[in-house]
């Protein structure tokens, strides 16, 4: 008797925690990102110039970053704002069905690195399937006023939008074998790519079948003695991450496989190997995505990495980087070098 009022003490607590993160991380924060016009934007492998005719007048080091990846230089402001808003967000949810073995229904206030984690990996399947080159044909569609009720509708407007994509999915296949002209041609090229955007999205939903929504990966981390609610660390979640890929039985994800550095160190052997295991015969359909748990320094992160850490964000095959702290969690795309009197500071993203 007295372990079921215990039992039933932690569930009212675990209700009240739930509604205190509900109420204090449903709060929408309107804030402005600001830019220099001055310095070149990097993002994830491309370059952005704000101000192409400032081409010329740049600080040493962003000339080095810049050359190289001319191949990928624009001078336009609203290409960079389309490639930003292209990226697929994955933030804390409510309502969504329980997690089992849990009474949550929400990962406010603990979930932040599993939902920096499904970004990073989602940019990892859009950089496999659709090319660094692809944006969201509906990006710049997208109005202020409508980020504004993103996180309460969101959820509800995806999943009705995923549900009629998969007959869409139907009717792309019997498109297919239909070519007569040119224009149908593209036409169909366009569903296929947006078909693979919303299968993509699909993978990530927050429910127990998704191969890498949260639920999957909350149970995978059992094995990790991590449980709902639980503070889940980069490295762990990089695990769960592989883990959830191995156990993929969708078709399209049998080509990927996730390689985890052990003491920050990548062997390229180890990598070719796990391609070599992966089925099939077609090189270009196979992809590994490689992710290196890594502690840039103590209590803050270490000034002597930054450099590195630009250099890593201007490749072109970078997916990108988490980190924060404990319950702070951030994903990180790119980066501009503000110049400032006497001084340097590097603005991230």
């Amino acid at each position: 008797m007295e372990a079921t009022g215990s039992d039933e003490v932690e569930k009212i607590k675990t209700k009240v925690r739930s509604a205190w993160h509900n109420m204090k991380y449903s709060w929408v924060l309107k804030t402005k990102t600001y830019f220099s016009r001055s310095s070149p934007v990097f993002l994830l492998g491309k370059c952005y110039h704000l101000k192409a005719e400032d081409v010329d007048a740049l600080l040493p080091q962003e000339s080095t970053l810049l050359a190289s990846n001319s191949d990928s230089f624009s001078g336009y402001a609203e290409e960079f704002r389309k490639d930003f808003i292209s990226k697929i967000w994955l933030t804390y949810r409510q309502d969504f069905p329980q997690i089992e073995g849990s009474p949550f229904t929400t990962d406010c206030g603990w979930g932040c690195t599993l939902r920096t984690s499904q970004m990073l990996f989602a940019q990892g399947l859009v950089l496999h399937f659709l090319g660094r080159g692809w944006t969201w044909s509906e990006a710049l569609q997208i109005e202020s006023s409508d980020i504004d009720s993103w996180t309460a509708n969101a959820a509800r407007k995806l999943m009705a939008s995923l549900e009629s994509s998969l007959q869409r999915e139907r009717d792309i296949k019997s498109l297919s074998s239909d070519k007569s002209t040119p224009q149908k041609s593209r036409d169909t090229d366009n569903d296929k790519t947006e078909m693979y955007h919303r299968k993509i999205i699909s993978w990530f939903a927050d429910s127990p079948s998704s191969v890498f929504g949260l639920h999957r990966l909350i149970e995978y981390g059992k094995k990790s003695d991590k449980i709902a609610g639980d503070w889940y660390g980069p490295a762990v979640v990089a695990h769960l991450m592989r883990t959830a890929a191995e156990e993929a039985t969708d078709p399209e994800l049998q080509g990927i496989t996730v390689y985890v550095a052990q003491d920050c160190t990548v062997y390229s052997a180890d990598v070719l190997e796990k391609l070599q295991l992966l089925p099939g015969s077609e090189r270009d359909s196979k992809a590994a995505i490689i992710l290196v748990p890594v502690r840039l320094g103590g209590e803050k992160t270490n000034p002597e990495y930054l450099e590195f850490v630009k250099e890593m964000l201007s490749l072109e095959y970078c997916i990108g980087i988490i980190g924060g702290k404990p319950k702070q969690s951030y994903y990180f795309v790119g980066f501009q070098v503000i110049p400032l009197p006497f001084t340097q500071e590097n603005g991230f993203c």
